[in-house]
């Protein structure tokens, strides 16, 4: 397993369009990913779970991924957080 912190940035935090960028990248990976906000935890590939937890700017989340690429997985989805979700 693998995991890394990240703070969101962007202006409307893990809604609506950056939260489908987010899960259509998750699922380019083979790894079960997960994000956690405080106790929290909900499945990175399920756009009702990512909009369940209701991330805002300046939330700081986890992302977490257990299987063959959870490294690489890990590393991309915080660097398309890290640039606001620009693809």
């Amino acid at each position: 397993m693998f995991s890394r912190e990240v703070m969101v940035q962007n202006q409307v935090g893990l809604h609506a369009r950056p939260a489908t960028f987010f899960i259509q990248k998750a699922n380019k990976y083979k790894s079960s990913i997960w994000i956690e906000n405080e106790e929290r935890k909900v499945n990175a590939k399920s756009l009702l779970g990512v909009l369940s937890l209701g991330i805002t700017k300046g939330t700081t989340i986890s992302i977490l991924a257990d299987g063959p690429d959870e490294q690489e997985a890990v590393d991309a989805l915080i660097n398309l957080i890290n640039s606001n979700f620009a693809e």
